[in-house]
């Protein structure tokens, strides 16, 4: 075991609170725990206890391997209707001094950055800009894929799709189908937060809610296409609030089997109107992924999304639960740098990913969007690497 902590069964067996004790046998039986059992964990559960029980979850279902993909963001637009006060990325549309609107000829001069480069995917994300509809957002995807078919196109959250569809005056099997059809290969999970609408409503309330945002990946499912699933934790949400969130990602992952990947995403305080928040600790963060390893028992992934979490913490959180580190960003994304996280210059060229993976004593595997296997670098040696 690569993990620093205790053979679990050992743990489990010696551990002194019934309740944890039933909830780590459950986890070592490959059973599901319950709704009450996931609050425990957060409530009750020690760093060491939960560490090595994700640990031994993450090594039954990937083994060592940990997978990264090579790709860049285009985010069109920081302007958006919306006013979340978690946010420290977005500019209020009748406030834009500091916002940017690219065109499509724009963000085609970035696709066109990498031509000849072996990137993967594009993930476009952004704020919801009023004249940025579904037309224009279409005719994006057409002309991304006129240009480079080989590229996934990972894009727009149930928010940016919700506005887009709703003011179109289409419904959403409609409006995927439409973006299916363009060149949308899959979906990333923003723009979750927190589903429960007694947190909902303090801090996004004027957004699609949960269950708009569960439909659009349930069409998306429907129709085919894969995406991936975020939670905002350590903010002023609960243990319960978390746990109540994850459930119904569960129930959905149930009906679907649509999700990737689950990634939690944690709350910056810089520059928002939530600043008087103290950020969540290094040990709430790993404690974080851990139950989400123990409580997503049919998600295939969790990732670490390191210009978000800083790239030591991500490679901390390979020991609890964590199986993906996303990808070489390179540069291209400002949603957390202006929420105050550790990466300021989110970049890292494939040998350092490569390198960060294999300091942790795990086996870094390039992966695709949809978890192909595109090269295995455990034998590879950095020096001989191009990028």
């Amino acid at each position: 075991m690569t993990s620093p902590f205790s053979d679990p069964s050992i743990l489990v067996a010696n551990n002194a609170d019934v309740r944890l004790k039933q909830i780590g046998e459950k986890i070592l039986h490959r059973e599901r725990i319950s709704f009450e059992d996931g609050v425990a964990l957060f409530a009750k559960g020690s760093l060491s206890y939960l560490g090595a029980l994700a640990n031994w979850v993450r090594e039954q279902k990937h083994g060592d391997k940990t997978y990264f993909n090579r790709n860049f963001h285009i985010e069109p637009t920081n302007v958006c209707v919306f006013a979340c006060k978690f946010c420290s990325y977005s500019r209020i549309y009748s406030n834009r001094e500091e916002g940017w609107e690219l065109s499509i000829e724009q963000m085609m001069h970035i696709v066109k950055s990498y031509d000849g480069k072996p990137v993967t995917e594009v993930h476009i994300v952004g704020g919801v800009h009023p004249k940025m509809n579904l037309d224009f957002f279409l005719e994006l995807l057409r002309t991304i894929k006129a240009h480079r078919p080989d590229l996934h196109i990972k894009a727009f959250t149930p928010v940016e799709l919700d506005y887009m569809f709703k003011k179109a005056k289409v419904p959403v099997e409609e409006g995927m189908r439409l973006a299916q059809e363009a060149g949308l290969d899959s979906l990333p999970g923003g723009g979750a937060e927190i589903f429960h609408p007694e947190i909902r409503k303090q801090i996004c309330e004027d957004k699609v809610d949960a269950e708009g945002w569960l439909h659009i990946h349930k069409v998306a499912h429907e129709l085919g296409m894969h995406s991936n699933a975020t939670l905002l934790y350590g903010h002023i949400e609960s243990f319960s609030h978390r746990i109540d969130h994850m459930d119904r990602l569960r129930q959905l992952q149930d009906e679907t089997g649509g999700f990737n990947t689950f990634i939690p995403l944690k709350f910056r305080n810089m520059d928002n109107d939530m600043s008087y928040l103290k950020e969540s600790s290094v040990i709430e963060d790993m404690k974080m992924y851990a139950v989400s390893r123990l409580y997503l028992d049919n998600f295939p992934h969790i990732k670490a999304y390191w210009p978000m979490l800083g790239r030591q913490n991500a490679q901390l959180a390979l020991s609890f639960g964590v199986n993906d580190i996303d990808g070489t960003i390179d540069d291209s994304t400002k949603i957390y740098t202006m929420a105050g996280s550790e990466e300021q210059n989110p970049s890292m060229s494939t040998a350092d990913l490569v390198n960060l993976i294999k300091q942790a004593k795990r086996q870094p595997v390039e992966r695709g969007t949809l978890y192909n296997e595109i090269r295995d670098y455990s034998e590879v040696v950095l020096e001989e690497m191009n990028d």
